[in-house]
């Protein structure tokens, strides 16, 4: 593989994939986000109360946190160019449904259906670690992370202007659709643009699906720790859509749910095991060993950088105009304008994230960015009406600079674990971001925008100690060819 400079200019080789993917990742986010910008409209076209409205924004993070985990599975085993493919093509058919939904619960399980396109993120984690090297894997993550998470931003800045080019009352229903009939289309373009590896390089696959393969005992105990807050984050949300939250289930079938997502934890759990237990009967080669932590950490650090900016991104607009519409007269619309450069960090934070990981060393950048995004949300827990606008402002764009770079510097770090696992363990650390969003907001349900703040700060310093014990990669990973060679991969 050439160790060439990257060239953005260039559609090319390794570039050429760097561009159709990220592209991938863009129209996922457009289509996962299509609902946001028109959300008022379509809760007027169908009568919707505020509760269901709450309702169809809950759901469409509540698929998210297990699909990203098989996605990891399914990209592991069948590669990227196929999973994207059919992700992208079958994430087209919620997105007509909820198009053209005529009722509440029509639009409730389209949403929620298709809160599994926001696990396309994933897939080109491993396929930008199948294509650079790792002296450029952090910046090519980055570019590929930022620019197609811009997603919900353009999906906010044009989907309205193109309801409005459409008219009429069913404008709303044509934006949406032309999303799917976007992604559709993509999906046959991606399949015959893309190659899982470089001409000659091999796409190493687990021995075993269903679960990572880990290199201990105490590993062993430690992956299943580490997945139980994902099941118990899906309870909660369950426990927000019964009778206690907004009421879209009744305490029997939410009964129902909790006791399924408690059975699958404990099929997890035997999967693991099943997994792991022939190969960990015999001493694992210290050279084929990686450590979980290394994993874990990186879920953590997921968790406090990409679930906070979902978390912030979804009620800034709202702080904004709460804090400065009496003392300064912004308006709602100009409330959501000023918070959306948190978002827009996006295209030059994270690659930047990435870059600074590659050139400065994983661990170090991973520090300096968590420890300046617990500063920056301090700082903006003390934004009051009478701060000037620009000031708050600025504070929450240097705040969200740290926010993304460190998921660059989380990503850049992701592909150089494991490399046959690379989707599995991208998948994890994914869904722990959205376990972040979905924490966080429940925080925000109880206490002030301030006390807010705060808890994300104060997260961040427990998630910088973690940090700490992270290994910077070095060296070698190994993988086996099919023949039974060993392949040594180059990790600095």
């Amino acid at each position: 593989m050439s160790a060439q400079s990257i060239n953005l200019l260039s559609f090319k080789g390794n570039m050429k994939i760097l561009h159709t993917t990220w592209i991938a990742f863009f129209i996922s986010f457009v289509v996962w986000f299509n609902h946001a910008p028109l959300m008022l409209v379509i809760a007027e076209a169908l009568n919707m109360t505020k509760a269901e409205i709450k309702t169809i924004l809950i759901l469409n993070v509540a698929l998210t946190i297990p699909a990203r985990i098989l996605i990891g599975v399914l990209v592991d085993k069948f590669g990227p160019k196929h999973t994207y493919s059919t992700l992208l093509a079958l994430g087209s058919l919620p997105c007509f449904l909820f198009a053209f939904a005529e009722s509440f619960e029509q639009l409730a399980l389209a949403r929620f259906l298709m809160g599994f396109i926001g696990a396309g993120f994933v897939i080109g984690i491993r396929m930008v670690g199948e294509w650079f090297p790792a002296k450029q894997v952090g910046i090519a993550e980055g570019i590929y992370g930022g620019w197609g998470n811009f997603g919900s931003a353009a999906a906010a800045m044009s989907l309205p202007t193109i309801a409005l080019m459409y008219g009429g009352e069913n404008g709303w229903r044509y934006a949406v659709a032309t999303t799917g009939v976007i992604a559709l289309i993509y999906s046959v373009i991606y399949f015959f643009s893309v190659s899982n590896t470089p001409k000659g390089s091999t796409y190493f696959k687990p021995k075993k699906a269903g679960a990572m393969e880990v290199t201990s005992i105490r590993d062993l105990f430690f992956y299943v720790l580490m997945t139980i807050p994902l099941y118990a984050t899906l309870t909660l949300l369950t426990w927000k859509l019964s009778p206690a939250g907004v009421s879209l289930l009744s305490n029997v079938s939410a009964l129902g749910i909790y006791i399924g997502i408690w059975v699958l934890f404990f099929y997890n759990v035997y999967k693991i095991v099943h997994v792991n237990e022939e190969h960990l009967q015999q001493p694992v080669e210290e050279i084929h060993k990686y450590k979980f932590k290394q994993v874990a950490i990186l879920d953590l650090a997921y968790l406090i950088t990409f679930g906070s900016e979902l978390a912030v991104v979804s009620m800034l607009p709202m702080f904004f105009y709460e804090t400065f519409h009496d003392s300064q007269g912004i308006t709602m619309v100009q409330a959501g304008l000023l918070s959306a450069g948190f978002a827009f960090m996006n295209l030059i934070a994270r690659p930047g994230g990435g870059w600074i990981s590659d050139k400065f060393g994983r661990k170090l950048s991973l520090t300096i960015f968590i420890l300046g995004l617990a500063v920056g949300y301090s700082i903006m827990s003390q934004i009051t009406s009478e701060w000037p606008i620009w000031l708050a402002v600025a504070m929450t764009m240097c705040c969200s600079f740290f926010v993304q770079a460190g998921e660059g510097a989380v990503f850049a770090m992701v592909p150089l674990i494991k490399r046959r696992m690379t989707g599995q363990i991208a998948g994890m650390v994914g869904a722990y971001g959205n376990v972040g969003a979905v924490l966080f907001l429940t925080v925000l349900s109880f206490v002030s925008p301030s006390i807010f703040f705060i808890v994300i700060a104060s997260g961040a310093l427990i998630v910088l100690i973690a940090v700490q014990f992270i290994e910077e990669p070095k060296g070698h990973m190994a993988e086996i060819q099919a023949d039974g060679t060993v392949e040594m991969i180059e990790l600095n």
